[in-house]
């Protein structure tokens, strides 16, 4: 997890909400499968994109203040933020390619 940054109910609003440029903030938990699969996805865009791309993890079981503020019925959820505010929502595993197709257009 060298790459992402670990964020909380706590620090959301910090290292999210005010933050510039692009976020991508993937909701997950211990139990979850298909956020185990997609982990290792998250960490390579993160490690690819670094400098252009901040990558924040977020446990929904510590953390549901934030997942229902955002609406996280289901997990993985990735929600990406360009200055703060949500711009595209990932719901489930899918491979890297169609992650990529709907994260770069946000990176400019």
């Amino acid at each position: 997890m060298a790459n992402t940054i670990v964020v909380t109910d706590g620090d959301f609003e910090t290292k999210v909400e005010k933050a510039q440029g692009v976020v991508l903030v993937d909701f997950w938990a211990e139990w979850c499968g298909p956020c185990k699969m997609i982990a290792p996805i998250v960490e390579q865009i993160a490690a690819e994109h670094s400098g252009k791309l901040t990558v924040g993890k977020l446990d929904v079981d510590s953390n549901a203040n934030t997942a229902m503020k955002y609406g996280v019925m289901s997990i993985p959820t990735l929600i990406l933020f360009k200055d703060g505010q949500p711009v595209e929502r990932l719901v489930g595993y899918m491979p890297k390619e169609r992650l990529l197709a709907k994260i770069k257009p946000h990176l400019n």
